[in-house]
């Protein structure tokens, strides 16, 4: 992978970074991670915002631009948009829910599944994360106070959630479901409303 692409995925995976920590994560200068940032600041794919720090100038973050997240535009997803649209033609709203019913039962006995043998919230956690990178969600978890961050920081069928944002509700159903009544779900970031990301803070009930 070039190094370009690789500082558009851990941008990407991780969010706004500064040339340093790029440069470390890469084992690269610093300069020459500047230089690579400020090509790809001049294709309009990244940019960056001057945070305030107490001692000593700013410190330079930067982050994908719109066009830089397209790069990860899934091709499956247009191809998604134009089945549902197909799907409303034929049989109408109610066809389209069923459809979407339909892919989040499968989808739900087949995470069901998998995760059957784990033990506790964590291991859960573990395989649902594995799961969801596998299909393209870039997918990670995290501790988060008194429970734990689910987070997905990017949406293959993104196009296909702001056609039909009842797909985004019953991902959060299926996450819910698998976890079980005993926690509680809450989604704190949303790709479809701007946001870098999808989080998901997850606690005991």
């Amino acid at each position: 992978m070039k190094t370009i692409d690789r500082i558009l995925y851990q941008l990407k995976r991780e969010g706004p970074q500064t040339a340093k920590r790029l440069a470390e994560t890469f084992q690269l200068t610093s300069m020459g991670v500047r230089q690579h940032l400020q090509g790809l600041e001049a294709d309009g794919l990244v940019s960056f915002e001057d945070v305030k720090v107490k001692v000593g100038r700013p410190t330079r973050h930067w982050f994908l631009t719109k066009a830089g997240h397209n790069q990860f535009a899934n091709r499956h997803d247009d191809l998604l948009v134009q089945t549902l649209d197909s799907v409303e033609t034929l049989f109408g709203k109610d066809g389209l829910q069923q459809v979407i019913a339909r892919r989040e039962a499968n989808t739900l006995a087949h995470y069901q599944d998998k995760l059957a043998e784990a033990a506790n919230l964590e291991e859960k956690l573990q395989i649902l994360t594995t799961l969801r990178e596998q299909e393209g969600y870039m997918a990670n978890y995290q501790p988060h106070g008194d429970g734990f961050l689910f987070v997905e920081n990017h949406c293959p069928i993104c196009h296909a959630a702001h056609r039909c944002p009842s797909l985004c509700q019953s991902e959060l159903t299926v996450f819910q479901q698998l976890l079980g009544e005993e926690y509680h779900i809450e989604r704190k970031e949303h790709i479809i409303a701007g946001e870098r990301r999808c989080a998901y803070r997850i606690i005991k009930a």
